[in-house]
C-alpha cells in the first residue's frame, strides 16, 4: 500500500515539475529573450535542456526525486525553448 503511495506521489511530482518546467521556459523564452538572436541557434534548446539536467541532478539524493526526475526536468526545459523560439517566429515583427 505504501509503495503505490509513493510511486503515485513520484509520478505527480515529476509531473508537476517537468510540466512547470517547460512552461516557464516557455514564457521566459517567449517575453525576455524575444530579441536575442542567440536563442534561434541549432543547439541553444539541447544545451537547455542539459544545463536543466545538471542543474536539478543534485537534487537525486532526496528520497522521492530520483535521476530520471532531473532527465524529464531537462526535456521539460529544452521543450520549452524550443517551443518558446518556435512562437517568437510566429509573432509579427514590431
Amino acid at each position: 500500500m505504501f509503495e503505490f503511495i509513493g510511486n503515485f506521489l513520484w509520478l505527480i511530482i515529476t509531473g508537476a515539475i517537468s510540466i512547470g518546467g517547460y512552461v516557464t521556459m516557455k514564457k521566459f523564452v517567449q517575453q525576455r529573450l524575444r530579441f536575442v538572436d542567440g536563442v534561434h541557434r541549432r543547439g541553444v534548446p539541447l544545451l537547455a535542456g542539459v544545463a536543466g539536467w545538471a542543474v536539478a541532478l543534485p537534487a537525486a539524493i532526496l528520497p522521492i526525486v530520483n535521476p530520471f526526475t532531473a532527465v524529464l526536468f531537462g526535456i521539460g526545459i529544452g521543450a520549452g525553448v524550443a517551443a518558446g523560439r518556435r512562437e517568437i517566429k510566429r509573432l509579427p515583427s514590431p
